[in-house]
């Protein structure tokens, strides 16, 4: 199965008041490294928020097969300066099966779903 995850997160006054400068260079330094070490198993696409929401900053939409990958990735950014240094927050997190039913219908017919 295929699973989207939807953390959503908020950087801090403390990053906001970084020069552009020393916050490209903490996300090269310590976030950067974390993804492309998972890379093989959990993609990455991140999007602003700001603008649209007031509660977020950003969040990215995750995929993988592998929620072990995807936990050890996050334990890893937690580990991080960026995290642990209080310069952002994870929110909420919201996590689907892509198209669970068809493999659950599918599941139906093998008798695989009443395992």
């Amino acid at each position: 199965m295929t699973y989207g995850i939807v953390l959503t997160y908020t950087v801090t006054p403390r990053w906001l008041a970084l020069s552009r400068t020393q916050r490209n260079a903490l996300r090269a330094q310590h976030l950067e490294p974390v993804f492309a070490a998972y890379a093989d198993r959990v993609t990455a696409r991140f999007f602003d928020a700001e603008a649209f929401h007031g509660r977020v900053s950003d969040f990215a939409v995750l995929e993988t097969e592998d929620l072990g990958a995807y936990y050890f990735l996050i334990e890893a950014l937690r580990d991080t300066p960026v995290v642990a240094g209080g310069y952002l927050t994870f929110n909420d997190v919201f996590l689907g099966v892509e198209d669970g039913f068809h493999a659950y219908e599918q599941a139906l017919t093998t008798g695989d779903a009443l395992r």
